[in-house]
C-alpha cells in the first residue's frame, strides 16, 4: 500500500479528508456517500477516527480496512492510547497490518468523558505518543503520524514546551504531523516556524473545517481552544439567522485561509468533514485541487 508521506511529497499541492466511524447503519450511508463522492477528488488519503477509550476501535478497524478493500484511496487509522494495555495495542496494530493498513496516526488521547479530565494511564499501557510512535514502529513497516497543536495542547504550560513535544513525537519515528483546527492562517505558520527551528522538516498538515454553521463554528472553537477572532466573528455574527449566507461567508474564508497557506509553502491540507462531502468539494475544487479530465 502507498504511505502517506508517498502521498504528500508529490511536489503539487493534495489535500486529505477525516472520516468518523458510522454509529448506526444511516450513519453509514451517509459516510459511504461522502466517501464515494470524494473519492473521485482523489485525496491523498482518507483518515478514520478513534473514539475516547477505544469506544469505537471496532467500527474504526472495519471501515478503515473497508476503505483500503473497497476503494482506490489510501487509508489511514487512528490509534489512541486510553485504556489499553500495551497488549491490546499490540492486538490492534497487528490487526490492521492483516487489513493492509500500513499507514496509523498515533494519539495518546484524552481521557473518556472529560477531555480535560486527569489523565489516567491504564496500569499495562503506555504515558505518552512517543512511546506509541515507538511501539507501532516496532511491529511494523508502518508509516506514522502524530498529532500537532497550534495554540499548544490543553496541558502543555506553553508553546516552547508543546512544540518540545511535537519534535520529540516526530523524533521518536514519527513521518508527519497533522495540526488541530486553527483560525487564522499565522496560527499555524507559527507552529511550522517553531518546528523548523528546532532542526526538524517533517511535514506539518494544517487541519481545516469549513464554517458551514454556527454550530460548525462552536465546534471549532471546542475542539482548537482559541476564541473566534474578531475579524472572523465581524464576517459572520450577523448573518447566524441566514443559513445560506452564513454558509456561503463561511467557505469565503476557510478558502481564503486556505489560498495564504498555500502561497506559503503548504502543501497538503487535512479536511475534517464530520461524514459530509458537499463543503470539502466546493473548497478544494475553488483551490484547483481537483484532478483534471482532460
Amino acid at each position: 500500500m502507498t504511505t502517506v508521506v508517498q502521498r504528500i511529497r508529490t511536489g503539487r499541492p493534495v489535500f486529505s479528508v477525516e472520516f468518523m466511524p458510522p454509529r448506526d447503519h444511516e450513519d453509514e450511508q451517509r459516510l459511504w456517500n461522502a466517501i464515494r463522492e470524494l473519492e473521485g477528488l482523489d485525496p491523498a488519503f482518507v483518515s478514520v477516527t478513534y473514539g475516547a477509550g477505544g469506544s469505537s476501535r471496532d467500527r474504526t478497524i472495519r471501515t478503515t480496512g473497508r476503505v483500503a478493500r473497497e476503494t482506490t484511496l489510501v487509508s489511514m487509522a487512528h490509534l489512541t492510547a486510553v485504556d489499553h494495555s500495551v497488549a491490546e495495542l499490540r492486538n490492534v496494530i497487528g490487526w490492521y497490518a492483516a487489513l493492509g493498513i500500513r499507514n496509523i496516526l498515533a494519539l495518546r488521547g484524552d481521557p473518556p468523558g472529560d477531555p480535560m479530565g486527569d489523565w489516567v494511564p491504564h496500569p499495562q499501557g503506555l504515558n505518552y505518543a512517543d512511546e506509541l510512535v515507538r511501539l507501532v514502529r516496532e511491529l511494523g513497516d508502518f508509516c506514522v503520524g502524530v498529532a500537532a497543536f497550534p495554540y499548544g495542547h490543553p496541558r502543555s504550560p506553553d508553546l516552547d514546551f508543546d512544540t518540545d513535544n511535537l519534535v520529540r513525537k516526530l523524533r521518536a519515528g514519527a513521518d508527519f504531523a497533522i495540526a488541530q483546527l486553527f483560525f487564522e492562517p499565522d496560527d499555524f505558520l507559527r507552529l511550522r516556524d517553531r518546528v523548523a527551528a528546532r532542526g526538524c522538516d517533517a511535514v506539518l498538515l494544517p487541519g481545516v473545517m469549513p464554517l458551514t454553521t454556527p454550530r460548525v463554528l462552536s465546534k471549532t472553537v471546542e475542539l482548537s481552544g482559541a476564541p473566534v477572532p474578531a475579524r472572523i466573528a465581524a464576517r459572520l455574527d450577523h448573518l447566524a439567522a441566514d443559513p445560506a449566507a452564513f454558509r456561503a461567508e463561511g467557505i469565503d474564508l476557510v478558502t481564503e485561509t486556505c489560498e495564504r497557506l498555500m502561497a506559503e509553502g503548504v502543501t497538503g491540507l487535512h479536511f475534517y468533514t464530520f461524514n459530509r462531502s458537499k463543503a470539502t468539494r466546493e473548497v478544494v475544487s475553488r483551490l484547483g485541487l481537483v484532478p483534471s479530465r482532460a
